[in-house]
């Protein structure tokens, strides 16, 4: 193989990167804002809410792998995976704006709207995401050089995500001047046409190198036996699934642990007091967690060159379940110990997302070693199924666990709503991340069984005048 498609530049790793920073505006809203837009701007209850993100994500992530086959299946000049950077962008962005209005309507139509718009809208994202992600096994085939790319898009991913951390509340309440629902709608308005211009720029700066076998005419039943017959991957859908089950349970909650557990708070800071409201420490909480993942990213790739991904991942993520079992003991006024915990749990599993993605990408070279036959858009697309029924798993039974113990939208809450929101946000998410770590032990491509995976798949290749093969 080539040294240009085994070291990409800069410049187009951080092109590529650029649609994670499309993205993750429209997921950094849905997984932090949603259920508490929801909730408190919308005016559906809790547990509407949770049976709506359960059924619309769960039919999301369905359309996941059927997404990837239809990916797979697409040939343009441009190749297989881009040019739905450019197709859907726009209309992804005009359908994430109507998922963030407020109809008036009564309860019945604004569930049904809920409904619709949701659907809707993570369709779109799925037609996007799924190509985008793909792409990532297809602009090289160096695992470690993979590595270094899922460092660079989840660097630019935790960008989007701290701009919406910090500034969509604070946006929201400017913009519509007091009017939550008219403040998130602008507010959204701003992000999707932003999201455009990154998608562009992601197109425009990648090529596609790694093709499938050029005789390869393989079936949907022959690539859906496959991937489940990778057993790696199968070890990785599990633990993808329980990883995003931690996360998604937490941050969903995040909104109502501030509004409703902490509230509004007096702290001394340099000497002086001064007085936080739920809106500032919630965006303050959520952009720390994103900022500091920044800097974590960038270890990604020497930790992984380190220790190899698989025990890099166990590791970090151990010590981040840790920090978020030790909330089951913090009071409202223990602000500052919250934030402490949030900045260590945010350094150890910041690298847990590009670490696990690259594992991903080995799945599919291995299969391909195995089989004869690629599918990347299936592997990525099935993956990615396994993060929506996470974060669908993890946002529902976070607003169904709220019902359950008697949450009320802007109303003060009990003692029960209390313990619940102090559970969500730091024991239940710690055990599923803890069942995680007990999964990926079954998984076996390390390091060194990759490295004769590539040097053989890069002879297959070579001999067949595939290696070096580009997509404008």
């Amino acid at each position: 193989m080539s040294k240009e498609i085994r070291e990409l530049s800069i410049k187009e790793k951080a092109g590529y990167a650029f649609g994670d920073l499309a993205s993750v505006l429209f997921w950094q809203m849905i997984t932090a804002y949603l259920l508490f837009f929801y909730t408190d701007v919308f005016g559906i209850t809790a547990a509407a809410a949770g049976t709506m993100i359960l059924v619309s994500r769960l039919w999301d992530g369905i359309n996941d792998p059927m997404m990837g086959i239809i990916a797979d299946r697409t040939e343009t000049r441009w190749g297989k995976f881009r040019p739905y950077l450019i197709w859907m962008s726009i209309p992804l962005a005009i359908i994430a704006v109507l998922a963030f209005t407020t109809p008036d309507f009564g309860p019945s139509g604004k569930l049904i709207y809920a409904y619709i718009t949701f659907i809707l809208f993570m369709m779109a994202y799925t037609a996007i995401n799924i190509p985008y992600s793909a792409l990532m096994g297809v602009i090289t085939s160096d695992p470690i050089e993979r590595t270094s790319v899922a460092s660079f898009k989840y660097a630019f991913a935790f960008a989007a995500g701290t701009i919406v951390s910090f500034f969509a509340l604070p946006m929201a309440k400017k913009l519509g001047g007091g009017n939550l629902a008219s403040g998130f709608q602008r507010t959204m308005m701003i992000f999707g046409a932003s999201a455009v211009v990154f998608f562009f720029i992601a197109f425009i700066s990648t090529k596609e190198r790694v093709n499938p076998p050029t005789k390869q005419k393989t079936p949907i039943s022959q690539d859906l036996k496959d991937l489940f017959a990778n057993k790696p991957w199968v070890i990785l859908l599990i633990t993808t699934m329980l990883m995003i089950l931690c996360f998604a349970t937490r941050i969903s909650i995040t909104p109502h642990y501030f509004k409703y557990y902490v509230g509004t708070q007096d702290i001394n800071l340099f000497g002086k007091i001064r007085t936080f409201d739920f809106v500032t420490l919630t965006s303050w909480f959520n952009g720390i967690n994103q900022a500091l993942s920044i800097l974590a990213m960038l270890s990604t790739k020497l930790i992984a060159r380190v220790l190899g991904k698989k025990k890099a991942f166990m590791t970090l993520f151990l010590i981040t379940i840790i920090t978020m079992a030790l909330y089951l003991f913090l009071k409202p006024q223990h602000v500052m110990m919250m934030f402490v915990l949030q900045m260590i749990g945010s350094l150890s599993g910041a690298p847990l997302t590009p670490l696990i993605w690259g594992m991903y990408a080995d799945t599919a070279d291995h299969s391909e070693w195995k089989t004869g036959r690629r599918a990347t858009g299936l592997v990525f697309s099935a993956s990615t199924m396994s993060q929506k029924f996470g974060w669908a798993i993890g946002s529902a039974f976070a607003a169904m666990l709220l019902s359950l113990v008697g949450f009320q939208a802007n109303v003060v809450p009990t003692q029960g709503v209390m313990n619940g929101l102090r559970a969500l946000i730091g024991i239940v998410p710690a055990i599923a991340g803890g069942l995680a770590i007990v999964a990926l032990t079954f998984y076996k491509l390390d390091e060194k069984t990759m490295q004769k995976v590539e040097a053989d798949l890069t002879k297959r290749r070579k001999e067949s005048g595939e290696a070096t093969a580009t997509t404008a």
